[in-house]
Formats: structure tokens, sequence, C-alpha cells
């Protein structure tokens, strides 16, 4: 039986289902974001329909897109089958942002603007950024309020953490400011930054949340390592849509396994074999080289993937280590043939994956949490150079 949920409303775009693919720095590009939305489409009963889901872009800068840095105007560029069109921007600077999001509506690059107010890693924290940023409401209220008012009829979202740690909690004085400025929705990861993606994610918080901001959609984030994961979460939290990051790693199918499930379709839930994951592996590989412009590119790309997919398989140790410094189609397809490909699911590999580190001290600028509201300390370093987290 599915689990009774609505579509999705960003702005004029409806999600159904309510599932959209978090936004992760060198992992969905548009090659990625390809084979997770085929998954959906093909996953549903009207078969490749579209519409099954969001599929959102990797970090974008906001001074890198201003600036029409060389990465980031291909990091923002789209295949002509995506829609809506969605992008992930970063910055601190309320004047930089708007500019970057004006960019965008006034030459039609994107349909939805999402905004990066979840990011832990310390090159981005140590700058005010990410999910440092929500603990200064007055320079959060302002970005959103530039980039709301430059983005048109372009809804604007925004993702966050529950704040910086444990003393420093942010996410319902954030929720209630993106609703005050205009924002279409809001997606929280039920951790801090502190955690970053260890221990297990509060959705106790999600639904918090829920109950604090009624007048807008709520998505959830945090350990949806299945598709039951997902049906779990909207029943526990009320939310109204799930946002899966890591889940996803190497199992970009769970997207049909996600459309399957929110229609009641669970004997659909994919359990592919060894065969069917390296042909999968070969054609994610294939599409970053087109998309790249270069094999041998897009297969050393494609190896930080080698292990997730691989992820519970009986594949040896001196195997796994050959795939990873592949470099051509030839050779990745003749390593894995060298494999037991009939191997089945196998058991345990729907768990966590990814990064696991948690209860690390968070880099801040100096005096960061002196004032939650006192803006100053942010400058134009502040804003990064480049693209991709």
């Amino acid at each position: 039986m599915s689990t009774p949920v609505s579509p999705l409303q960003i702005g004029p775009h409806t999600v159904q289902p309510p599932v959209v693919l978090a936004p992760m720095a060198g992992i969905t590009n548009a090659p990625f974001r390809t084979l997770c939305r085929d998954f959906a489409e093909g996953g549903s009963k009207e078969g490749a329909s579209g519409g099954k889901g969001l599929f959102v872009s990797e970090m974008i800068t906001t001074r890198a897109l201003v600036e029409r840095n060389d990465k980031t105007m291909q990091l923002i560029h789209f295949d002509a089958s995506e829609k809506p069109r969605s992008v992930q921007l970063y910055g601190v600077d309320p004047a930089t942002v708007g500019k970057a999001v004006r960019m965008i509506a006034e030459e039609g690059l994107a349909d939805h603007i999402d905004l990066n107010f979840g990011c832990p890693v310390p090159k981005v924290t140590r700058k005010g950024g990410g999910s440092a940023l929500p603990y200064k409401r007055n320079l959060l209220r302002a970005i959103l309020r530039e980039a709301v008012s430059g983005a048109g009829d372009l809804p604007v979202t925004m993702k966050m953490r529950k704040g910086i740690d444990d003393d420093h909690i942010t996410y319902l004085d954030a929720g209630r400011i993106a609703v005050e400025e205009g924002v279409t929705a809001i997606a929280l990861h039920g951790r801090t930054a502190a955690q970053h993606y260890g221990g297990t994610a509060d959705w106790e918080a999600i639904a918090r949340l829920k109950e604090h901001v009624p007048e807008i959609p709520v998505l959830g984030n945090g350990d949806i390592w299945s598709a039951e994961d997902a049906l779990r979460m909207v029943r526990e939290t009320g939310c109204d849509g799930v946002v899966v990051g890591r889940g996803c790693l190497g199992r970009p199918w769970l997207f049909a396994d996600l459309v399957a499930a929110f229609e009641g379709r669970h004997e659909d839930i994919a359990r592919p074999s060894l065969r069917e994951v390296a042909d999968i592996m070969v054609r994610h590989a294939t599409l970053l080289g087109e998309w790249i412009g270069d094999e041998a590119r897009g297969v050393i790309d494609f190896r930080k993937h080698v292990a997730w997919y691989l992820k519970g398989f009986a594949v040896g140790s001196e195997m796994r280590g050959r795939l990873a410094i592949t470099s051509s189609l030839e050779a990745l397809r003749a390593g894995l043939d060298e494999l037991d490909l009939d191997q089945p699911w196998p058991t345990g590999a729907d768990g966590p994956r990814g990064r696991t580190s948690g209860n690390n001290r968070v880099v801040l600028p100096d005096g960061w949490l002196k004032d939650p509201y006192d803006c100053a300390g942010i400058d134009e370093e502040a804003e990064l150079d480049t693209s991709g987290g």
C-alpha cells in the first residue's frame, strides 16, 4: 500500500512523487542526473513520461557564475530533456547572490533556484557560508530577500541543517525567516554542521520544522537509504517530500525504487545483479566522457564511483584497485567482465554509503558566534571563485 502524499509544488512545478536528488559536489553533474532521471521515469507506471522527481545540479558559486567561470558555465548547462532545470547556488554576499539569481532569470538558465545553507565542509564554513550562515539571522534574511526579488517568476527554495552544533541550533528561526521572505520550500538535513554525516539524522527536527512553517512545503533529508526509508520519513514527520543524497551513490536506480514505492508498487523494488550493475557503471562512465568531451577524463572522473557501485559484492581488493585506476572504457569493461557477473544483489548493500565521519569542530570566521545578528566580517573573499563545493 502506498503512503498517501500530495504532489510537491515548487512554484509552478509539480513534482510527483515528491522526491528530490540532493545536490552533491562532484556527483550530481549532468551525467549522474541523467541516470537518476532515466530510472525514475522508466520506473513509473506510465513509462518514461517525465516529471518523476526533481534533480538538482551540484553547487554553483554565485561569484563564479557572475564572473562566467568556464567550469561553472559547464556545470550550469542542462540537457534539453531536463525539466524543470534546477540549480543550487552558494553565496554569502547578498549583492552577489542577487546578481547571480537575476542572471539566471534574465538569461533563462534554469527554472528553479535552490540556495545552499547546508554544506558543512571547512572551506565553506570558515568563510561563513553553507551551514554556518543561518546563525547570522540578518545576513540570511538579506540573502533570501535579494534572491527572491531577483528571481522574478522563478521559485526559490533553500536547503539547510539544524544548526552549527547542539549549542547553536538555527533551523526554526531560519525557517520562519524563509517564509517571511517568500521562499517556496525548505529542505532540512536532520544533522548539525558538527555532525557532518555521522550519527543518526534527527527526523524529529523535520517534524518540528513542518509544524513551525505550515505555510510552505518542508522536505526531509538524512538517512534515506531505501525506498522504505523515504516512506517512513513521510509517515513519521509529516514532511511534504524527501531529498536523497548519499543513499543513491552507486545506486541511481534508487529513484526507480522511490517512484515504485510512492506509487504502491513495492514488488518493483530493484535488486540488480552484478551484471546489471556493471552495465550501469559503463554507461555512467560513458556519459561522463561525452559530457567532458574526453573518454579518458570521463573514466578517471568515474573512479570515485567504483566502490559505491560494488559495495557488498564479492570483488577482491586487487580487482577493486584495478577498476579504480582504469582510464579507458575498454579497460573498465574488461575488468568488470572478469568478475562473477551472475552474483545477485547482496544482502545489506542498501545500507549507509559515502562519508560517515561526525563530531567535527566546525571551522568558523573569527568571532562568528559572538552575535547572531551582526554581519560584520563578511567580505568578498567569502565568495568562493570556483564551483562544486
